[in-house]
């Protein structure tokens, strides 16, 4: 696979599309052999809907996209370490490996009490995804000043 920084940077420029709507800065990208096959934006606040993640919205993405068949031999490359919710969604599709730049210690899938991305249990679900995380996390927390700026404005 190619740098991780150049898809880092893909998902750092759609988590300021993000910001610009007043969303968290999640940009999250899926990746299957060096080509990007699923791009999601967060807008669950702006949208008014929860479901609207960056990760899921990268997932639906590659669905609609035709890549089904190979979403377990995929990354997945976020600004954010994968919530609870997005989580279970990546272990439903057996996504392979998961790419991000900074943690969210109380809600994440692997950093928080909720280890869903580490859970070995669920006979379905078979492996843990590889994990790495990071990656640019310096130009992701930025974002999230940026964000809380905004937030203390309202």
């Amino acid at each position: 696979m190619e740098s991780y920084n150049k898809y880092m940077l893909e998902c750092i420029e759609l988590a300021k599309q993000a910001l610009t709507k007043g969303n968290p800065p999640v940009g999250s990208i899926l990746v299957f052999e060096d080509k990007i096959i699923g791009r999601g934006i967060e807008s669950g606040k702006s949208s008014g809907d929860i479901t609207k993640h960056a990760e899921i919205l990268a997932v639906k993405d590659a669905l609609k996209n035709g890549y089904r068949e190979v979403l377990d031999q995929s990354v997945m490359f976020s600004t954010h370490e994968p919530c609870i919710m997005c989580s279970y969604l990546i272990r439903h599709h057996k996504i392979a490996k998961i790419v991000f730049g900074v943690s969210v210690p109380f809600v994440g899938g692997q950093s928080s009490e909720f280890k869903i991305l580490e859970a070995e249990n669920i006979p379905k679900w078979g492996r843990k995804p590889e994990i790495e995380s990071g990656i640019l996390q310096n130009e992701c927390e930025i974002l999230n000043e940026k964000f809380a700026e905004y937030l203390s404005k309202q």
